[in-house]
């Protein structure tokens, strides 16, 4: 790995871990998004990040799960690639079913269990409201992103 791209999967590694995802996922994800194509092995994954295979699993089933990267067969092999696509983002972000859904059930059958009367009514209220609304906006936002990725990349 170049000092560049490692100087970047330190950098971009870093501010994930700012914003909340635990280090090693955030340097797997950083290492695949700069990959040239995308994708690498769990071998390779372990190489280029100094780390074991064990904890390389680790992170990548942590980033299957939120919809960052994929997991496939390399042709004619029983090893898993692990990929991310060109708008990861986008595709973690629009799992807002998978989000919201159960937090949104969990809060009103908080709402409904615990009564008006309750002192954490408003706040369960407010919050499930919030997420209700942030659900409802993603909508909008996905038709706004496909649109600008249709200017930046020109399809």
């Amino acid at each position: 790995m170049s000092r560049e791209t490692h100087a970047f999967v330190e950098r971009m590694g870093g501010a994930l871990t700012q914003a909340g995802l635990p280090r090693l996922p955030s340097l797997v994800f950083s290492a695949l998004l700069v990959d040239d194509d995308g994708r690498m092995t769990s071998a390779e994954l372990a190489e280029t990040l100094a780390v074991s295979p064990a904890s390389v699993s680790g992170a990548v089933n942590y980033l299957a799960q939120l919809g960052m990267l994929r997991r496939e067969r390399e042709r004619g092999s029983r090893r898993d690639v692990y990929v991310v696509d060109d708008d990861a983002w986008h595709g973690a972000m629009m799992r807002r079913d998978q989000l919201y859904a159960p937090m949104i059930a969990a809060l009103t059958a908080g709402i409904r269990d615990l009564g008006d009367d309750s002192p954490a009514h408003e706040r369960l209220l407010l919050t499930r409201e919030f997420l209700n609304f942030v659900d409802d906006e993603m909508s909008g936002l996905a038709e706004k992103w496909e649109q600008r990725r249709a200017e930046i990349t020109g399809s």
